[in-house]
């Protein structure tokens, strides 16, 4: 039986999830009802920089951080805010925020285009 490719995998969570453009992201983070969580790989942030402000959440350890249940929970993630996940390109990001929608949280989002998109917008980034 053939697998599914990742690509459509990726098309299926988009239509599921939340996509928030550069500007709206960087509203809600202002307004204080968002945090943006980056879930690249720490060797991706070492050599690209990071958005400021943003918590890195590797993306191997997401649902363990975010699950009260888990001894790896990180209480940070346990807020009201939008969490709007963000990876390189946006295809990670869309995995993520399907999976967290799937275990039950109602405010994840992703962040259009990913880190690239942000940084081709010229919103901030810290080496």
């Amino acid at each position: 039986m053939p697998i599914t490719p990742v690509s459509e995998m990726v098309k299926r969570a988009k239509a599921e999830i939340t996509t928030l453009s550069v500007e709206d992201a960087q509203s809600r983070v202002a307004e204080g009802t968002a945090m943006l969580v980056d879930i690249r790989d720490p060797r991706e942030l070492e050599r690209e920089g990071r958005v400021p402000g943003a918590m890195h959440v590797p993306r191997g350890m997401l649902e363990f951080w975010v699950d009260p249940a888990s001894p790896y929970h990180k209480p940070a993630l346990a807020t009201d805010k939008t969490l709007i996940l963000f990876c390189a390109g946006a295809a990670r990001s869309a995995l993520s925020a399907q999976t967290l929608q799937n275990m039950g949280m109602e405010n994840v989002a992703e962040l259009e285009g990913g880190f690239k998109h942000w940084k081709e917008s010229g919103a901030p980034v810290e080496a």
